[in-house]
């Protein structure tokens, strides 16, 4: 499963471990890693075998410290346009990743690296985490969707604060402001946490969780409804709904298959 020279993959108990693997770097996202990341996500999101995704970087002190700044630097109009694009597309696969997915926040997840963070579902942090959008002290702007995610994520006046000042946000601001959701005090304790809290997930019918993610991510658009109104529709017809509501009436823990 790892043929990679950027990011390490390994499973624990059908979740695969992605670590970006740059640790020289801070893990940070140039396009060789990027183009890595995306085979990982497409080859992971078809694999029967893998129940769920933790996303983490190597090492204690970064996740992902930013896109590579020296690529950046040598883009033109239209090869930033191309730039934004690729970052925006491999984010979405995340975004849409068809089980959970959750960012093992370790250290610093700064540009490319918090945008990252913001694609996964869900970002437990250890309190050694630093994250930001620093982007406009370098004269451009989150380009890899975060000027969407983080605005709908903590709101518009608290989006703009973060992206204008471009100040790094300290692991318990980011608890208390909800852009992470859970904070470890150790952060080689991060993957034990992720694992406890993707088995409560994956105690619960899957087909029904890969509906609450499609249905959550339409959250805003004017489809939105109809979209949760559709996956409402096609769950009643699978056999796990059967067994839910059996289970349920007969008081015993259902046996969920995924079918």
């Amino acid at each position: 499963m790892n043929n990679y020279q950027n990011i390490s993959i390994r499973m624990e108990d059908e979740i695969v471990i992605l670590a970006i693997a740059r640790q020289d770097k801070l893990n940070a996202l140039n396009l060789a890693t990027l183009s890595e990341l995306k085979s990982a996500i497409q080859n992971i999101s078809i694999d029967p075998t893998v129940k769920a995704l933790v996303i983490t970087g190597s090492g204690d002190k970064a996740f992902a410290a930013g896109a590579d700044i020296t690529e950046i630097a040598a883009l033109g109009r239209e090869s930033a346009r191309s730039f934004s694009e690729n970052g925006q597309e491999i984010f979405r696969l995340i975004e849409v990743f068809p089980k959970p997915v959750i960012a093992a926040v370790n250290g610093y997840a700064l540009g490319g690296g918090c945008e990252l963070a913001l694609a996964c579902h869900m970002r437990i942090a250890s309190r050694n985490a630093k994250l930001g959008l620093p982007e406009v002290s370098l004269g451009i702007l989150p380009a890899f969707g975060g000027t969407q995610r983080l605005t709908h994520l903590l709101g518009k006046g608290k989006a703009l604060e973060i992206m204008m000042t471009g100040k790094m946000i300290h692991a318990e601001e980011a608890l208390a402001l909800g852009l992470v959701n859970r904070l470890v005090e150790k952060p080689f304790d991060l993957i034990k946490d992720c694992k406890q809290i993707l088995q409560d997930i994956l105690k619960n019918a899957p087909i029904s969780i890969s509906k609450v993610i499609t249905s959550v991510n339409a959250a805003g658009q004017k489809e939105g409804y109809q979209v949760e109104m559709d996956c409402f529709a096609d769950l009643i017809e699978t056999e796990d709904f059967k067994e839910g509501t059996k289970a349920f009436l007969e008081k015993r823990i259902p046996q969920f298959k995924g079918m």
